[in-house]
């Protein structure tokens, strides 16, 4: 009984980590083009800051035959892409502000974010 409740208590811990206190890694970029990997159900990196002004190239190679991970928005750019299976495909942002632009998945389960200094 009391291995039960263990196991409970560290299963209830790892989802509150999750949830709740995972952070994910923050990538600053040095150079215009960014590559970025999607498999095992996240963007790889995720988290990328860039400075402002200047022009940049996602290059996104999809790996994850999950059929989510097909379609890439970044809906504060009006941008939908299709990521064909182990295909590198570029994306060319603008000249962006200073601020924050989330981008996701068609469903919104892989999720990153561009933050802007």
């Amino acid at each position: 009984m009391i291995y039960i409740n263990i196991v409970g208590v560290i299963l209830m811990g790892l989802i509150v980590w999750w949830f709740w206190l995972y952070k994910k890694q923050t990538t600053k970029v040095t150079d215009t083009i960014i590559k970025i990997n999607v498999e095992n159900g996240i963007y790889q990196p995720a988290n990328i800051t860039v400075n402002a002004n200047t022009e940049y190239t996602m290059v996104f190679t999809r790996k994850d035959e999950t059929p989510c991970a097909e379609i890439l928005s970044i809906p504060k750019l009006e941008i939908n892409e299709v990521l064909p299976l182990n295909v590198a495909t570029s994306i060319k942002l603008p000249k962006l502000n200073a601020g924050s632009y989330p981008f996701h998945c068609q469903m919104k389960m892989y999720t990153g974010l561009i933050v802007v200094e």
